[in-house]
């Protein structure tokens, strides 16, 4: 009697990989709009903190006239290395670009977790640092930030083990748009732990990197991204500052050509173009804070002061799911999180001028029909 086979691949794959929740990206607005019978073109998109003035002119001009498509890209990214070099002021050997910063988290959990592992995550914030942890086998210890939402260390103390192999940090932090101070950093670093900084709006701050410590700091690395304020976050385009040696590592495991020659071509041309880039990071710094007045203005939010080009704001009456779902019904998408610490908020992108008014005409009228106050 022959024996029967099991064929299904699923029986193979690996059980914590099938326990996953996956993360939960930002539904496409297009495809939400068109379910809600809206015209997508005149939605107020401000649910995932892109840039609304898109990229650099230099970018799209260097896009357009790039010949070498159909050639694999630099594996070992000497052009854009270099220009990132000059940009920071750092050596060059300090410096890897990635897939969007989102690849560099992923090879740092690669590189540094074995199974039973474990990483700590100054919650809330990014939700890339647990889901990368997972993936990789490792156990996310989430440290709870104080009520400001600053970076509690003696917490962390009681946290860390033999088995920590990793900090996140997030400077400024998102969702809650605060820094993390220099006196935060300090007690993380004394921990002697890799302690990963994530500075994806550090543009939008009016704040010193931290990038140029990681020279004299061997355990701090400094994550950037061109998403924000180059307006690249489509083209997936990243870039870590960190000890030359672990460098080296991540140069081993990663994916041989990671930078696609179009991110690549639109990043350089975008430092080069540096100078328009911070103009429009200076409309929109302006935008927020005259968006943060208005939000202010209403009864049922608190807006929270932020260094990004987003606001979190609490939901002070009402419930934040349902006010979220009904600012869609006017054409207005912004972020709810349904986490513990921020199940009672919605984040608000920074957009145009255009969509400041678009984002407070409905709050005032969902507003009106919830009765709000």
């Amino acid at each position: 009697m022959a024996v029967e086979r099991q064929t299904d691949p699923l029986r193979l794959v690996r059980p914590e990989v099938l326990r996953l929740p996956g993360y939960e990206p930002v539904e496409p607005v297009e495809i939400v709009a068109r379910q809600l019978g809206l015209d997508p073109d005149r939605t107020a998109k401000l649910d995932a903190n892109e840039n609304p003035y898109g990229p650099s002119p230099l970018a799209l001009k260097a896009l357009a006239q790039y010949r070498g498509y159909n050639i694999y890209s630099d594996p070992d990214q000497r052009r854009l290395r270099e220009a990132l070099s000059r940009h920071l002021g750092v050596p060059q050997e300090f410096v890897i670009a990635g897939a969007g910063s989102d690849e560099l988290i992923q090879l740092l959990c690669t590189a540094f977790l074995e199974p039973g592992d474990n990483v700590i995550d100054l919650v809330p914030t990014f939700g890339m640092y647990s889901f990368e942890t997972d993936i990789a086998g490792g156990i996310t210890r989430q440290v709870q930030r104080r009520a400001d939402f600053s970076v509690d260390v003696a917490a962390v103390a009681a946290a860390v083990d033999e088995r920590t192999k990793l900090i996140f940090a997030t400077s400024p932090n998102n969702p809650t748009g605060n820094l993390l101070s220099p006196e935060e950093l300090e007690g993380l670093l004394e921990f002697g732990l890799p302690v990963v900084v994530d500075e994806a709006y550090i543009e939008f701050a009016d704040a010193e990197s931290y990038a140029g410590l990681v020279a004299s700091r061997p355990n701090l690395v400094v994550l950037r991204t061109f998403s924000k304020w180059a307006g690249l976050a489509g083209l997936r385009i990243g870039y870590g500052v960190m000890a030359p040696r672990l460098v080296e590592v991540l140069f081993r495991i990663k994916q041989p050509y990671n930078i696609n020659a179009a991110a690549e071509v639109a990043a350089v041309a975008s430092l080069e173009d540096a100078a328009t880039l911070m103009e429009r990071v200076a409309l929109i710094v302006a935008e927020r804070e005259r968006l943060f007045e208005q939000l202010r203005a209403l009864p049922f939010l608190r807006p929270l002061p932020s260094r990004t080009n987003f606001i979190l704001c609490e939901v002070l009456r009402g419930d934040a799911r349902k006010l979220r779902d009904r600012l869609r019904e006017h054409g207005v998408f912004v972020r709810y999180f349904g986490r513990e610490r921020l199940d009672h908020c919605i984040r608000i992108s920074v957009g145009l001028p255009m969509h400041t008014e678009q984002v407070i005409d409905a709050l005032q009228a969902v507003g009106r029909s919830l009765n709000l106050g």
